[in-house]
């Protein structure tokens, strides 16, 4: 399992914005495909944002418009910003990692299942 180290989470006021970071601190970034994932208190954790080898990036529709998925191979780390946020964002943000190449059926796909390895998250608050 590679180490993976979230930053950047906070409070904010309802419609600011934060981004959150996700270094892959040990291996190769390029090696492996990654997702945000979000867990509020007494709810499921949910699929927030995932991006494709070639940047194409797929959102959940809660998030559509406002967050924005980004990653920068030199530096290992992969990106969420947050615009607009609303007081339903406040959650633990979670990035997480699988060893490549991401099969093909698996492309756009948000299910936490296919990950293997977690960071520990950054705590996100909105208040309105």
């Amino acid at each position: 399992q590679v180490p993976l180290v979230e930053s950047g989470g906070g409070s904010v006021q309802s419609g600011g914005s934060l981004r959150l970071s996700c270094v892959v601190s040990v291996g190769t970034f390029s090696n492996y495909y990654m997702c945000w994932f979000r867990q509020a208190p007494g709810k499921e954790r949910e699929g927030v944002a995932t991006i494709e080898s070639d940047s194409t990036p797929t959102y959940a529709d809660s998030v559509k418009g406002r967050f924005t998925i980004s990653q920068d191979s030199a530096k290992n780390t992969l990106y969420l910003q947050m615009n607009s946020l609303r007081p339903e964002d406040t959650a633990i943000y979670y990035c997480a990692a699988a060893r490549g190449p991401k099969p093909s059926w698996l492309r756009g796909s948000l299910l936490s299942a296919y990950y293997d390895t977690w960071g520990h998250g950054t705590q996100v608050t909105v208040s309105s």
